[in-house]
């Protein structure tokens, strides 16, 4: 793919934010127009109108080794982990799969990738980003995970939002793009699973596409691999 210039720093914290989205996890909520995704041919019958839902399920990029004065939950990304992150967020933007809504884990090394890609891109900084404590532990729970995304990005996302980006952890995030998808996805680290469902609502697209009826557009890989 094309490379494209790194690009301004990440979005500080809005006091604005807060009154609107009261959440303690809350860390951006200043929105930005994107591209949506197109109508599809079931847009044409009356009523609301179906829209492709976009899902970006992002493993974080590779962190430290494990070090006993740190928590495994704080350990920060390598010096390879903050260049494939740079990688992955610019070819997120070429491609278009740009969220306007952005749930991670609250460990540092989803913390840290996200704020390289926001240092990166531009719009990945004026999405709404919410840190979610219960993606760091809901991954190492076998067969968990996709329901746990379905239940949280249904409760924080909006009709009119058409992206969304979850940033956790294996094995639970392989498992939910395998679940989703209905097919055996491999996410190593910085890995990103670009997942299409249809529907009026976030709601109506997991329920009718329900478990692996959400087509896999594709796997985003840093250039390191």
């Amino acid at each position: 793919m094309r490379a494209i210039s790194c690009c301004q720093s990440a979005a500080v914290y809005s006091p604005t934010c807060r009154r609107r989205n009261p959440s303690p996890f809350l860390a951006c909520s200043v929105c930005v127009s994107t591209a949506e995704p197109e109508l599809t041919e079931a847009a044409s019958s009356p009523g609301p109108l179906l829209r492709r839902r976009r899902l970006i399920l992002l493993r974080h990029a590779e962190s430290a080794l494990p070090d006993r004065s740190l928590r495994d939950h704080d350990r920060p990304l390598n010096k390879s982990g903050r260049a494939d992150a740079i990688s992955v967020s610019r070819k997120l933007q070429q491609m278009g799969w740009i969220p306007k809504l952005i749930l991670s884990s609250d460990a540092t090394r989803t913390k840290e990738t996200l704020k390289i890609m926001q240092e990166c891109v531009k719009e990945f900084s004026e999405a709404r980003v919410y840190f979610m404590p219960s993606f760091y532990s809901i991954a190492a729970m076998d067969g968990q995970t996709a329901e746990h995304l379905q239940k949280v990005i249904c409760q924080y996302t909006e009709n009119e939002i058409f992206t969304v980006m979850c940033i956790g952890h294996n094995r639970g995030w392989e498992e939910a793009a395998s679940m989703f998808s209905g097919s055996s996805v491999e996410l190593k680290t910085c890995n990103a699973a670009l997942l299409e469902a249809t529907g009026k609502s976030w709601n109506e697209a997991f329920g009718l596409t329900g478990l692996g009826g959400w087509k896999l557009e594709g796997i985003v890989k840093p250039n390191s691999e």
